[in-house]
């Protein structure tokens, strides 16, 4: 011992004589060593010596040294930097698979202080040196629950970078699935009595993986599959949040990551779904299949009387959904309408409306997901939140409506309940209203609105009858937007090819000229429309991913 010890700084020569040094991996927590500095004969080491000192034999030495890197380089850039330079990020790897927990843990928190930041050269520097593949092995292998804090966490901060994520997909996804977010879910693969699920734990392990799920989620459509086919990963989501609903328990980080997996995987999931032919329609009967057959006994959503319109038959289950098909069936429309009902976390209520959104895009069986919002008194609740002022949640409900006015019932619906609220988030020309709204939410906004009047006079005289006209000539007339511009213009075109209504137009002051795309407007887009007698059509927009990320 004495001979080894010769060979270290005195400063660890102190630290491993004392053997007090407990360090756990937050900043904070440097007590044990101000006693040393304090001695005048001592020094700090300096940053090489620091990361020789991760090599020594000495196992106490290996785990002090982690420890002092993962303090240096809290929040510090230009220590990782100096870190990376200096190899130390393949030393600390190469720590994760020591058999002393001491040492792998305290080398796992200083990588994930490491990983945390803008600076994607120490993600890399990680990833080169097989670090992912590392911190998965070390997640099955250990039982301690500040270990797997420390690599789940690292691992959420690794998968905020683009090139990261099919790789971490690729080595942890099962496992993040099988040893964090089921059993931390509640859910259980085998249970046959739903009475008998556990409710979710919202642990910090639990909020790191979910958020590096959340993340690898947003790769694209290679992600999406892998995800969606990962078993028992889409059940176990969803348990947990009924579990969150249940328990009034909606607001917390988790939920949101949660919800926005769920809101990612049902992105184009009626294009990617193996099989998805399956449950196409014929594009020019989509609107005739919504409407389906006559039910005497359903009410309307709104005010509770019997609509005058048709219901759609909802198909009945045969078999137990399991896997991707939980992500389709009109069951989980419950779910995010219970969300939208009690959470306050805007990001939450953003990833609800955005999974309905995505639910009720294109002509498959979205048909039944429209319904269902109707048939659960969906629609009244996604008409109170366009009064938020949040711009991220007015914009996903906005896009939510027009894929659910898609449906003729819904249509009518929230052309007489949804339409004023749409025009009161409207901008006047250059003056916007109190809440600002962004372009983009106004331009959904302006589409949805677009696609309520579409084929239905009577809402078109509703919005006439709702002042629209003013606004939506100001903006088509001042607004500094092309893509606004072109969004007012489409409505106006569509307004005026209602012949029944021009005379009321034309007694409101308005004429021909006040209808067509004005002149001069620059941008991206072919804005040079012609006035026509009909407009028709449904662009389905896709919903926005969240990135996030882990100290």
């Amino acid at each position: 011992m004495a001979q080894l010890e010769g060979n270290l700084n005195p400063f660890f020569q102190a630290m491993c004589r004392a053997q007090t040094l407990q360090l756990p991996h937050k900043r904070s927590s440097m007590v044990s060593l101000d006693s040393i500095r304090r001695d005048p004969r001592w020094r700090d080491p300096n940053l090489h010596e620091v990361i020789s000192m991760l090599s020594h034999p000495m196992d106490p030495v290996k785990s002090n040294a982690a420890a002092y890197l993962q303090h240096l380089c809290y929040e510090n850039d230009r220590i990782k930097q100096e870190v990376r330079h200096l190899n130390g990020v393949p030393i600390l790897v190469g720590l994760l698979d020591h058999p002393k927990a001491e040492v792998h843990r305290k080398a796992c928190g200083a990588l994930r202080n490491i990983s945390f930041g803008k600076d994607h050269n120490n993600k890399m520097a990680i990833k080169n040196c097989d670090g992912i593949q590392a911190l998965v092995r070390l997640l099955r292998k250990t039982s301690s629950m500040e270990v797997k804090e420390l690599v789940t966490g690292t691992l959420w901060n690794l998968s905020s970078h683009e090139p990261l994520k099919m790789m971490v997909i690729n080595h942890g996804l099962q496992t993040l699935t099988d040893e964090i977010i089921i059993p931390h879910s509640g859910w259980k693969r085998d249970l046959v009595d739903p009475s008998k699920l556990q409710s979710a734990e919202w642990t910090t392990v639990f909020k790191n993986t979910s958020g590096c799920l959340r993340n690898v989620s947003s790769d694209g459509a290679e992600a999406r599959q892998r995800l969606r086919e990962c078993e028992g990963l889409v059940a176990a989501l969803l348990h947990a949040l009924q579990s969150a609903v249940v328990n009034k328990d909606t607001d917390n980080k988790s939920v949101e990551n949660c919800v926005c997996i769920l809101r990612n995987l049902s992105y184009h999931v009626h294009k990617e779904i193996p099989g998805a032919e399956r449950f196409q329609e014929p594009h020019g009967n989509h609107l005739m299949r919504s409407i389906g057959h006559p039910k005497k006994n359903e009410t309307d959503c709104f005010s509770g009387k019997r609509p005058k319109g048709c219901t759609l038959d909802l198909p009945k289950c045969t078999e137990l959904m399991k896997g991707l098909e939980l992500l389709y069936q009109p069951e989980v429309v419950r779910l995010y309408l219970s969300l939208l009902t009690c959470s306050h976390n805007h990001n939450t209520l953003e990833a609800a409306a955005g999974a309905l959104q995505n639910l009720a895009a294109g002509h498959w069986w979205s048909s039944y997901i429209r319904a269902t919002v109707r048939k659960e008194k969906g629609l009244p609740i996604l008409v109170e939140l366009l009064r938020s002022d949040v711009d991220k949640a007015v914009r996903a409900v906005a896009i939510a409506l027009r894929n659910l006015a898609m449906d003729r019932r819904n249509k009518d619906l929230i052309g007489n309940y949804a339409l004023r609220d749409l025009v009161g988030n409207l901008p006047c020309g250059q003056q916007h209203p109190a809440k600002n709204l962004e372009g983009d939410t106004v331009v959904s906004i302006l589409n949805t609105i677009h696609e309520i009047i579409t084929d239905n006079p009577e809402n078109a005289r509703l919005l006439i009858q709702g002042h629209a006209v003013q606004k939506l000539v100001a903006i088509n007339k001042s607004s500094q937007s092309a893509r606004e511009t072109k969004a007012a213009s489409h409505v106006l075109q569509t307004i005026w090819a209602y012949k029944d209504l021009r005379n009321t137009l034309n007694k409101a002051g308005w004429n021909k000229s006040h209808f067509k795309v004005s002149s001069g407007k620059q941008g991206s887009d072919d804005i040079t429309l012609p006035l026509m007698d009909k407009t028709q059509g449904q662009k389905i927009a896709a919903c926005i991913f969240i990135k996030s990320s882990s100290k």
